[in-house]
C-alpha cells in the first residue's frame, strides 16, 4: 500500500510540474504571437504610409531618369518566369513611352549558372530596347539590397521602381528610405496565375517585417562594392 501511495505522489508531482510547464509555454507562445502580430501591423503600416501617393499605373507615371526593375525567378532554360516577364513588359512600356531613359536591371546572380539580370536584358533587347540603355546589377539579392545598391553603387537619385503590384509598396518604401526619390509602377498581368499570386501576396506580410528590420539595423547589402557609372553612361548614351 505504501508503495502505491509513493508512486501516486511521484506521478502527481510530475503531473503538476507538467501542467505548470505547459502553462508557462502557453503564456510564452501567446506573448510571442502578440509581438509578431504587433510587429507585422507596424511594419505593414510603415510600408503603406511611406509608399502612399507614390504608386502609379504605366500611363499615369511621372517621368524619371531610371527604372529600377527588380528581378525574380528565371526558368532553367533562361527565360523569365511569368512574374518577371510582367515586370519587364511594364519597364519596356515605360521606356517606349519616354517615361524613363535607362533601365537598371537588378537581380540574383549569386550562382554562376543562375543569372537574372542577363536574362532580363536579353528579353528586353529582343523586344527593341537598346542594350546600351540597360544596366545590370548582379547583386540585387533582395529588394533591400537592390534599393541600397541603386543609391550607393549606381548613384540613382530619382527612379521608377517596377515589380508586381502586391510587392510595389514595400519596394517603393525601401527605395525611398535608401535615399531615392522613388515612385512605383506595378504589374498585374501575372495575377492570372492566381495560386502563385495569392501565396506571394500573403508572404508580403512577413517580408514587410524583414524590410523594417533591415531599415532599423541599417545593414549593408550582401555585396556593396565600389561606385559604378553604368547608369550615368546609359543616360548619356
Amino acid at each position: 500500500m505504501r508503495g502505491l501511495t509513493a508512486r501516486w505522489r511521484v506521478w502527481l508531482g510530475a503531473h503538476r510540474r507538467a501542467v505548470r510547464l505547459a502553462g508557462r509555454l502557453l503564456v510564452l507562445a501567446t506573448a510571442v504571437a502578440l509581438l509578431l502580430g504587433a510587429a507585422t501591423v507596424a511594419s505593414v503600416t510603415w510600408v503603406r504610409d511611406t509608399a502612399e501617393g507614390h504608386l502609379f499605373d504605366a500611363a499615369g507615371a511621372p517621368e524619371t531618369p531610371v527604372a529600377v526593375v527588380l528581378g525574380t525567378k528565371v526558368e532553367p532554360d533562361g527565360t523569365p518566369s511569368p512574374f518577371l516577364a510582367g515586370r519587364l513588359e511594364t519597364a519596356r512600356q515605360l521606356y517606349a513611352a519616354g517615361k524613363v531613359k535607362a533601365l537598371l536591371l537588378s537581380g540574383d546572380h549569386m550562382d554562376w549558372d543562375y543569372d537574372e539580370p542577363d536574362a532580363m536584358r536579353r528579353w528586353l533587347v529582343e523586344r527593341g530596347v537598346p542594350a546600351e540603355k540597360t544596366v545590370l546589377d548582379h547583386a540585387g539579392f533582395d529588394t533591400y539590397d537592390s534599393c541600397v545598391r541603386a543609391y550607393r553603387v549606381f548613384g540613382v537619385r530619382r527612379a521608377t521602381v517596377v515589380t508586381q503590384s502586391f510587392h510595389l509598396p514595400r519596394a517603393v518604401a525601401l527605395c525611398r528610405d535608401a535615399g531615392i526619390e522613388a515612385v512605383g509602377v506595378g504589374d498585374d498581368t501575372a495575377r492570372r496565375y492566381a495560386r502563385q499570386w495569392r501565396i506571394s501576396s500573403t508572404r508580403e506580410y512577413g517580408a514587410c517585417v524583414k524590410a523594417a528590420v533591415d531599415v532599423l539595423t541599417g545593414r549593408d547589402p550582401v555585396h556593396l562594392g565600389r561606385r559604378e557609372t553604368g547608369v550615368d553612361d546609359a543616360l548619356r548614351a
